[in-house]
């Protein structure tokens, strides 16, 4: 696993800014910046077959990343033993699925895979980062007939960043399949460029609700023939902010359309939608505690005054790869990375105020590690999958345990092991013991010392060569790499 690489240690995005909360970045990042529109045309490229004959041996052809050869928690090693050639899959899907680095299907998968390929209802309870867009893409692309022109399939999400990476991960796992077209639609972006490109062939939509029902109701996205919609996000999509768009985008599909639900938490809200619409869905619950195994949490108790300094002396004591830091409003976003900049410390930042294109750059910069710190909103706790984040700081405590759950769940991602440090004012005590409760969870004082095995990759990797490279909870090697995401 690469370190995150930081060119200059002064850098952040954005610091050049009009009133209103939008970047105004260098003419080198504005001509750098990733346009909305050539991203969605990107999504729109055929995928070539990949030429394999019958009777090739196949698996020899595979381009395979390398092997990741850090630990894993029985979040994702505790598996009933299955393959993916046990679903029978397409070949040409298995080619995607093993060039993603996914050896064997994880719980999530196991439970969900099997059942989505029969046409049932799924409600799909799992924790965050444990393979739940592998659950539901791999049999959402298995039933992409090609034969047909039309959507397909629309996979929901809540933010506008998810869209761009479930479209990336359905893009890879598709690119043998001989001409799936993935696009994905989301606010911010160049309406008319979505509307010319549904003029052309279009399998399978990810989309946010607001920009999907309006290009419904424009009569340019059809969905009378979608048999499939997935909800990723499942309590944020039917949360009193999207719920009435989620009902009336379902009012367009066939009456007989398969619904796939998955949440690390579901609300009562879920429960109302589910019984309305969903018929006799098979329930996977793979949460008998709610925390990934793999993280480990600390408070440091502090003054709002001693916070900075609290942050920059975390900044020097921990080996952190990658971290993200948590604000509860955009203004103190931008605050923060200004002064961790000045600190000296490399850091891009990121919030719902920002012009999407610098989203998108912020989003794309990051996850290929051109910067150690990312500073942002409860916007990125959200399915947001960035592998080498293994560093999680709550700047401001949360104030309620979902959006908690969520935040720490950036590090720790598919069952490898990561931090979660909170800095907590005397305001937090009392919030901070009732999402201790809530999630049956221990946030310990922060010791003297962190033992950089609780959260660094060389410090618990294993020999790429050993065919049991995996841990349950004690340690003990389990199984090989799983399907992540």
């Amino acid at each position: 696993m690469a370190t995150a690489r930081t060119a200059n240690p002064a850098q952040m995005i954005g610091l050049n800014k009009p009133a209103n909360g939008q970047l105004r970045g260098q003419a080198a990042l504005l001509a750098a910046a990733q346009q909305p529109s050539a991203l969605q045309k990107r999504t729109s490229i055929p995928q070539s077959s990949g030429g394999i004959k019958f009777g090739d041996d196949w698996k020899k052809c595979l381009e395979l990343p390398p092997k990741d050869t850090r630990m894993r928690t029985a979040d994702v090693t505790s598996t009933k033993g299955n393959e993916f050639e046990d679903y029978c899959l397409k070949r040409e899907l298995l080619m995607g699925i093993f060039e993603m680095g996914w050896e064997k299907p994880s719980p999530v998968q196991e439970e969900s895979i099997p059942i989505a390929l029969s046409g049932r209802d799924i409600l799909a309870r799992a924790k965050n980062g444990t393979g739940k867009s592998g659950a539901y893409l791999i049999p959402l692309l298995e039933r992409i007939d090609l034969k047909k022109d039309h959507i397909q399939a629309i996979v929901m999400v809540p933010t506008r960043e998810l869209a761009l990476q479930v479209s990336q991960i359905s893009i890879q796992l598709s690119k043998h399949l001989g001409g799936v077209k993935v696009m994905a639609t989301t606010g911010g972006t160049n309406l008319r460029d979505d509307i010319m490109r549904l003029d052309e062939t279009v399998h399978v939509v990810i989309a946010t609700p607001g920009r999907i029902l309006d290009l419904i109701k424009k009569g340019v996205a059809k969905m009378d023939k979608a048999q499939l919609i997935v909800m990723d996000e499942a309590d944020k999509l039917l949360s009193q902010d999207f719920v009435v768009l989620i009902e009336d985008i379902i009012s367009f599909m066939p009456k007989d359309r398969q619904i796939l639900l998955y949440s690390a938490t579901f609300p009562i809200s879920v429960q109302k939608f589910m019984n309305k619409h969903l018929k006799k869905p098979y329930e996977i619950n793979l949460m008998e505690e709610l925390t990934l195994k793999g993280i480990t949490q600390y408070y440091a108790y502090v003054t709002e005054r001693q916070k900075v300094h609290c942050l920059n002396t975390l900044f020097s004591r921990l080996q952190i790869n990658q971290s993200i830091i948590f604000c509860n409003s955009t203004q103190r976003v931008e605050l923060l990375a200004k002064k961790i900049t000045q600190l000296g410390y490399s850091c891009f930042y990121i919030h719902a105020k920002m012009m999407q294109e610098y989203r998108n750059r912020v989003f794309h910069d990051f996850r290929n590690g051109l910067c150690r710190n990312l500073v942002c909103t409860d916007l990125f706790t959200r399915g947001i999958d960035i592998q080498a984040v293994n560093v999680v700081i709550n700047f401001d405590f949360p104030k309620n345990a979902e959006t908690y759950l969520h935040r720490i769940g950036r590090s720790g991602r598919f069952g490898h092991l990561g931090l979660a440090i909170n800095l907590i004012t005397s305001e937090d005590r009392y919030n901070l013991k009732n999402i201790e409760d809530q999630l049956v969870t221990d946030i310990k004082p922060i010791p003297s010392s962190i033992d950089k095995s609780l959260y660094v990759a060389e410090f618990h990797s294993v020999d790429p060569d050993d065919d049991e490279n995996d841990y349950d909870d004690h340690g003990g090697a389990k199984n090989k790499e799983l399907g992540g995401i």
